[in-house]
């Protein structure tokens, strides 16, 4: 099955344990590296609607970068897409997509739920 697509960090252990999870499930799912091939930001805009969060909830607020650009977490949602779309690794990881939905594989179950 290829309907599922996961924004994967192969160096995060989260994401390894979401795409491993995924494959035992008997998916197939189309891998991006989304640090080498970062989602533009039409893409983050879908994502955030099919995730059904604002942007604030799909970032790395801990992230050195995050501070660095001298975000916060009232910046309006569409500085913080343009901040993901500039520093792929603002977001949070991993994300999974399928049938028109998204989850963040944090903890890896939680993209379970929307495989069904």
């Amino acid at each position: 099955m290829s309907d599922v697509v996961i924004w994967h960090n192969p160096r995060c252990s989260k994401s390894r344990e979401t795409l491993k999870l995924l494959t035992d499930k008997g998916y197939d799912p189309v891998v991006r590296l989304y640090l080498d091939s970062p989602p533009s930001p039409e893409e983050l805009q879908q994502a955030v609607a099919e995730l059904g969060v604002r942007p604030i909830e799909m970032m790395r607020t801990k992230e050195a970068a995050f501070g660095e650009t001298k975000l916060t977490k009232d910046s309006p949602d569409d500085m913080l897409i343009a901040a993901m779309a500039a520093t792929p690794k603002l977001i949070e990881r991993p994300i999974v997509f399928a049938h028109g939905k998204a989850a963040i594989g944090r903890p890896p179950e939680r993209v379970l739920d929307i495989l069904k």
